[in-house]
């Protein structure tokens, strides 16, 4: 598993880019996570999965809530990754409102949670390798604070934990 100090993977996210502008074009875009947290500060969550009611009732829009304040305290952009397609993820993005505030980022087949250990076996259930609930503030693609929920709990994933974590980073 992915731990505090460690380099986020050479893999490959889809974001679903409905405005062209800044050098992306319309529709499904990748994303190469080296080069897109070089230099930069992300507050980065991820969830099992797009629409789910934990997920939607307060992962989410706690994110969403505290834009300004992560701003404020540094960091450049939000990021929250789920193991579903592009399309899914930008669907989602529109219903939960983030207005660029927060990236909806695909990780379609997996590879993202599986390099970084953080997966979450959903397949008794019907939904297959998922990815754990957790957060992480990486600095310079470099994992800085990591923040892994319990099985079925969101205690210490939450936009309010990670935020503070931000201000004192």
């Amino acid at each position: 598993m992915i731990q505090v100090g460690d380099k986020l993977p050479a893999t490959t996210l889809m974001e679903f880019v409905e405005v062209e502008g800044g050098g992306c074009s319309l529709g499904p875009n990748p994303v190469n996570v080296a080069q897109a947290t070089a230099g930069k500060t992300i507050a980065l969550f991820a969830v099992p999965g797009a629409f789910t009611p934990t997920c939607s009732a307060q992962h989410v829009p706690g994110f969403v809530a505290q834009y300004e304040a992560f701003k404020a305290a540094g960091v450049d952009e939000i990021w929250c990754v789920a193991v579903n397609d592009v399309f899914v993820m930008g669907a989602w993005g529109r219903d939960q409102k983030v207005d660029g505030k927060v990236r909806m980022l695909a990780d379609g087949s997996a590879e993202f949670a599986q390099a970084t250990g953080l997966t979450l076996d959903l397949t008794a259930r019907g939904l297959g390798l998922r990815s754990n609930r957790y957060s992480m503030l990486v600095k310079d693609g470099v994992v800085a604070t990591l923040n892994v929920e319990g099985p079925g709990k969101f205690e210490v994933s939450d936009a309010a934990t990670l935020l503070a974590q931000a201000q004192t980073a």
